[in-house]
């Protein structure tokens, strides 16, 4: 299944215009890759938190129905961002304060011309977007948890880091750090 996919158009990485000029996508992972189990993440880290409301606030923010039912409802939609919901099968009243699209394309196309939109889960929006993403703020988490059903990140094949913050050790213990990727460019060749 292809998920929430985009259609090819005539531009090259899927732009068109009166579409956001730039597509990020946000997560925190595990040191082997995971982002959670379809419902939550196994750690809890403040400063992560904080870094997530900073960087998309005032930004539009799109994400996949598992992912809207995984916040709190007090969360819901999240404060100071416009919230887009992709699914199929939930309609308008399902998603209070939220707006819903039914793929990836309709909702890039419902964000019209926006300086910036943020991809925040989950994994299937996540690697749907990615050709169309020119940059990933990634939360590294170290360590390896147990989880039952592990949903993994996209693998940055052919991206490259352009930052790696400092590791720290979260206020709830896990250590973690932020990092930035961006597609590498011929000249990283």
């Amino acid at each position: 299944m292809s998920g929430f996919g985009t259609e090819r158009d005539s531009l090259d990485d899927g732009r068109r215009p009166g579409r956001p000029a730039s597509i990020r996508m946000m997560w925190a992972q595990t040191s082997d890759g995971v982002i959670g189990d379809g419902a939550t993440m196994p750690w809890h880290i403040p400063e992560d938190l904080a870094h997530f409301k900073a960087t998309t606030m005032g930004a539009p923010v799109i994400m996949g129905r598992r992912t809207w039912d995984s916040l709190p409802e007090r969360f819901r939609p999240l404060p100071g961002r416009r919230n887009v919901v992709l699914s199929r099968s939930l309609t308008p009243e399902d998603v209070p304060g939220a707006e819903l699209a039914h793929s990836l394309d309709a909702a890039l196309d419902l964000l019209g011309d926006v300086p910036v939109a943020w991809i925040i889960g989950g994994g299937r929006v996540y690697r749907d977007a990615l050709r169309l993403a020119d940059e990933c703020e990634v939360t590294e988490v170290d360590g390896v948890y147990e989880i039952d059903t592990p949903v993994r990140a996209p693998e940055l094949l052919g991206w490259t880091p352009v930052r790696k913050g400092e590791w720290t050790v979260s206020s709830s213990g896990p250590r973690f750090r932020f990092t930035t990727w961006r597609p590498r460019s011929d000249d990283d060749f």
